[in-house]
């Protein structure tokens, strides 16, 4: 009775305070969240495992050292993940993340092909541009993945050091490296001989990822494993 009650009040608010679909624009109904079911099936999954080699995989190729690459949707100039992913880091629509973190880690976990890793590490932001947003785009997506692989979720053991736009500048990127100066890790001792997954929100020509898992390299008998919410196809 009870449950049948809150089913009563949840159908009252969304007419009179309809919730529509982040593709669409149209009213989510009972059981849809964030998209409706049209949106959601149209979603271009990569279907991209950490078993087969994938197109994720190639575009480190002779970069950088890591075991395993992937992604969880295409990104492309129109369309619904492009939609998403701004509404996520530039609307304050966090709960997209959520929404995608459980949905990539169900089906991670599904696969069995990460139970493996001990820490899920998110591509951080540079403390001034954490304070201006309020949140990382990319902690609840890695987050949910961490629960689902049964994985630790971590965000204070590599550190952003320099404010810089890191996807559209690899130039710049470049010689930030050089100087050892873009990103730093803390507690390094505690991810010796570990497995790490690195989470991002776009892989675009990977100089992000290509940075962030080189700081790691000095670390002995270290893992890296990637992955994204969206790969630019």
């Amino acid at each position: 009775m009870q449950n049948r009650i809150s089913n009563i009040l949840k159908d009252v608010t969304n007419i009179l305070l309809p919730i529509s679909c982040f593709g669409c624009n149209a009213r989510l109904y009972r059981g849809e969240v964030l998209l409706c079911t049209s949106c959601r099936h149209q979603l271009p999954l990569t279907e991209y495992t950490f078993n087969e080699e994938n197109a994720v995989d190639r575009i480190f190729y002779g970069r950088i050292n890591i075991k395993k690459a992937n992604s969880f949707l295409f990104f492309t100039e129109i369309g619904i993940v492009k939609n998403l992913i701004h509404l996520l880091k530039y609307k304050n629509q966090e709960g997209i993340g959520r929404f995608l973190g459980d949905w990539h880690g169900l089906i991670l976990k599904e696969q069995g092909d990460l139970l493996q890793i001990d820490y899920v590490i998110p591509v951080p932001l540079h403390r001034k541009k954490l304070k201006k947003r309020g949140y990382n785009q990319v902690a609840l997506f890695a987050k949910q993945i961490a629960t689902h692989i049964g994985a630790d979720y971590t965000d204070d053991m590599l550190i952003k050091t320099a404010n810089t736009k890191t996807q559209t500048k690899k130039n710049r990127l470049s010689r930030w490296y050089d100087n050892r100066s873009l990103y730093e890790i803390k507690n390094h001792e505690l991810l010796i001989n570990k497995n790490i997954l690195l989470v991002d929100d776009v892989i675009t020509t990977g100089a992000t990822m290509e940075i962030c898992a080189n700081t790691f390299k000095d670390i002995e008998g270290i893992n890296i494993y990637v992955t994204s919410m969206a790969v630019v196809h």
